[in-house]
């Protein structure tokens, strides 16, 4: 089993330039693997400024197939530079005719070995993503990175505990979480305390099940909302190992030590203390 393991995490401004905004994640994907990462997460949505502040029919046109220019861009990197990468997400048309929010999982030969469409979709102001994605249909997913088991989730799912859990009792040890959140006039006026929420919610999730967790979020202004960056890393005890600045482009570099897991697991046993046969209201 690998005991450490370098992860970056790459935040980013965007731009309306598609172009430029691919060309400018493959500088920072290079400057992570420079920096011996072995495994690079993107953000949520990163080849384009996020749309889903208004709902708006035209920018549906902007849902692509997989393969397709961006999944082939990603697949490309991974393989150029022999990491394992977690491709933020792209705004994916799948094949049913339904679009979703899809996150894709290259090993190091650019090769896709798991792909996940974000269950939780918000839809509230500023955040109108029920608009554009269908809710995921293909379940919480699982996929073994340069020896670490990781997992996946997208963004909202962050505030909801059982996607955690459940990719924990599969053996996850890494879930990251590709992000686009940040503040909106009312919401910095109302809920000042929002992007601490935002921060605690996935240390919970991290000291909870044991596991280390990874959120990217994108940085900068766009049209009514300024991103929070503080991309961060927190240890299976819930601690910040890394964290990014609130803005700006950054590669944040942390070693992920296995050992912690098994610290933490075997020391506070809360999965093995669990009591499933007293959970059944949470599926009804």
């Amino acid at each position: 089993m690998t005991e450490k393991i370098t992860i970056a995490l790459v935040q980013s401004t965007v731009s309306t330039d598609v172009d430029a905004n691919l060309k400018k994640i493959a500088s920072l994907v290079a400057d992570a693997a420079r920096k011996n990462a072995r495994i690079v997460c993107l953000q949520e949505l990163f080849a384009t400024r996020y749309f889903a502040q208004k709902q708006d029919k035209a920018r549906l046109a902007l849902a692509e197939k997989i393969p397709g220019k961006t999944s082939e861009f990603l697949s490309g990197l991974a393989k150029q530079h022999g990491i394992g990468l977690v491709g933020g997400s792209l705004f994916e048309l799948g094949d049913d005719g339904n679009r979703y929010n899809t996150s894709l999982v290259f090993d190091e030969m650019g090769s896709v070995v798991a792909k996940y469409r974000k269950v939780h979709v918000p839809h509230d102001p500023n955040y109108w993503e029920k608009f554009y994605f269908k809710p995921g249909n293909l379940g919480y997913v699982q996929a073994k990175l340069q020896g670490l088991t990781i997992a996946p989730l997208i963004c909202y799912d962050q505030w909801f505990p059982e996607p955690a859990r459940i990719n924990a009792m599969r053996g996850v040890q890494l879930i990251f979480y590709p992000t686009a959140i940040g503040w909106y006039p009312e919401m910095k006026r109302d809920e000042p305390w929002s992007a601490d929420r935002w921060e605690n919610a996935m240390r919970a999730n991290a000291s909870m099940n044991g596991i280390f967790v990874a959120a990217v979020n994108r940085a900068g202004k766009e049209d009514g909302i300024t991103f929070w960056g503080r991309s961060f890393i927190a240890d299976p005890f819930g601690e910040i190992v890394a964290r990014a600045p609130e803005s700006g482009d950054a590669v944040l570099i942390a070693s992920v030590d296995v050992e912690k897991i098994t610290l933490s697991q075997e020391g506070w046993l809360f999965l093995k203390n669990r009591k499933p046969e007293t959970y059944g209201d949470l599926v009804k």
